[in-house]
């Protein structure tokens, strides 16, 4: 018997299409599961007292830190663009100190139709492997930490045109759960005009 080379085509097509669907669908769902993982461990360092930045008082009732739902729309692969001029600078720090960082590069991206900007850093004593990315945003004092949130991106190859910025990874600094440390302050170009609802929220 003779099959209709029709409803071979076809169901070639719907084998592709079913193979495409679920791998989006696994995929997603694999990148939530390793992001709750990594919330529930940062929850768990949190919990310990030689990685906790919070007071043994507030150790003692602590439960979780609070995060927006994952969001695949903040996970963002921007261009880059590579400084060919690395020039040292001195970020404030929150105590009125300063810490060096080399301006590495810049980030750029689009969001609802807006191209947004980010300023790329590196420690200046080379021991770090990931770029240093400190924002505000407006949810900053609505939702989120009222002085800014921090981002790790991974370091790129000298032949790399983009960089991966996940906001869903977006964290606060230790500075907004106690007083005792000192924390960058986000420099003016990185004050991002848009609401980033991912990453961590505010702890109170």
């Amino acid at each position: 018997m003779r099959i209709n080379p029709k409803i071979l085509i076809g169901l070639g097509l719907l084998l592709v299409f079913g193979y495409f669907l679920q791998d989006l669908v696994l995929g997603q769902d694999q990148y939530v599961a390793r992001l709750q993982q990594q919330r529930e461990a940062k929850n768990n360092a949190f919990r310990r007292p030689n990685s906790s930045p919070l007071s043994d008082e507030l150790r003692q009732s602590f439960d979780s830190l609070k995060f927006y739902p994952p969001n695949r729309a903040f996970r963002l692969d921007a261009q880059l663009e590579h400084f060919p001029q690395r020039d040292t600078v001195e970020m404030p720090l929150t105590d009125g100190k300063s810490d060096k960082y080399l301006r590495w590069g810049r980030a750029k991206f689009i969001f609802e139709k807006q191209e947004y900007q980010l300023t790329l850093f590196l420690k200046a004593d080379g021991k770090d492997t990931t770029l240093f990315v400190p924002f505000t945003d407006r949810t900053n004092g609505f939702g989120s930490y009222g002085g800014g949130r921090y981002l790790d991106a991974p370091l790129p190859a000298a032949s790399d045109t983009e960089v991966l910025l996940d906001f869903n990874q977006a964290y606060s600094p230790y500075c907004a759960y106690s007083d005792a440390y000192a924390c960058p302050v986000p420099p003016p170009d990185n004050r991002l005009k848009l609401q980033i609802e991912a990453g961590e929220k505010a702890y109170k």
